[in-house]
């Protein structure tokens, strides 16, 4: 028992901080983050073998009970097996984070943003930034050439944390120029946070106390430019908000960032944590 000490003090975590799963799904979820850790990958073949070595069981046995896990119920052995529905853990999974959050630091960065798997899936993830990393609370995986609108399964995920955290917090959820919609940063304002989008320099914007629109890229028209200002945004498809422009060198465009937080609330450097997202996709697809 004393060489798995280590093994059962997670088993015991993983059940305590997901309790809606069953002891059998705490218990392998634990196997596999275990052994993902301890081998550096997430393979089944290689986490099976460590595993099997440390339980002294065959590779095969541990090998089937790790499958089992993310099979669908139809494909599993037994009558009583069940389909693990993942999306209940996401509410749990960002509980779970916040328990370590320093209690004085009740702010939250959080970033939505899509990443591909070569021809065969793309994952919708929103993910916590800290320390530059981002740990991933909740996503969907759909067909990568498969057309469909992202619309829906974006509003769902958001909707699975509404009054998840305490509303005394500010959070801010960063995305990129490509996830910029409209009905996009109103969700996010719905939920009682605040949109930080990057946007394309290429719209228009009106300063508030101004009659007429320029373009946007007028705002930082150089490197080593900066400005921030409130005002509407997009002349077809008005946005009340605030404008954070800047132009560093190095850069070949300028960070453009549409907010609804006042501008002495807010800094355009804050877009920098959206990055850490990237770190975060590298080790996924390479496997852990």
């Amino acid at each position: 028992m004393s060489r798995h000490d280590g093994l059962y003090q997670w088993v015991t975590t993983v059940a305590t901080h997901l309790p809606h799963l069953s002891k059998p799904q705490a218990t392998v979820l634990a196997l596999w983050s275990f052994g993902m850790v301890a081998v550096g990958s997430c393979g089944c073949t290689t986490v099976a073998a460590f595993l099997a070595k440390l339980l002294k069981q065959k590779d095969n046995t541990v090998r089937q009970r790790l499958r089992e896990w993310y099979q669908d119920a139809a494909d599993k052995r037994g009558d009583q097996c069940q389909t693990l529905e993942v999306t209940t853990c996401f509410a749990s999974l960002l509980r779970w984070i916040l328990r370590w959050w320093d209690w004085k630091e009740q702010r939250l960065a959080l970033a939505l943003d899509a990443t591909t798997l070569g021809q065969r899936f793309t994952v919708l993830v929103i993910s916590v930034l800290y320390r530059s990393c981002a740990i991933p609370v909740a996503w969907v995986v759909v067909p990568a050439t498969t057309p469909g609108a992202w619309k829906p399964h974006w509003l769902k995920l958001l909707a699975l944390f509404e009054t998840r955290v305490p509303t005394t917090w500010t959070v801010i959820v960063l995305a990129d120029r490509g996830l910029y919609a409209r009905w996009l940063y109103r969700q996010v304002q719905r939920i009682g946070w605040h949109p930080f989008f990057r946007i394309n320099h290429g719209g228009k914007f009106r300063p508030g106390g101004h009659n007429s629109f320029q373009l946007l890229s007028t705002l930082v028209p150089t490197l080593d430019t900066q400005w921030c200002g409130q005002g509407t945004c997009f002349k077809s498809q008005p946005l009340a908000c605030t404008v954070l422009a800047r132009w560093d060198a190095g850069h070949a465009d300028p960070w453009l960032i549409v907010t609804d937080l006042a501008p002495e609330q807010a800094h355009v450097c804050w877009y920098a944590m959206r990055a850490w997202i990237e770190c975060d996709f590298k080790d996924t697809q390479r496997g852990g």
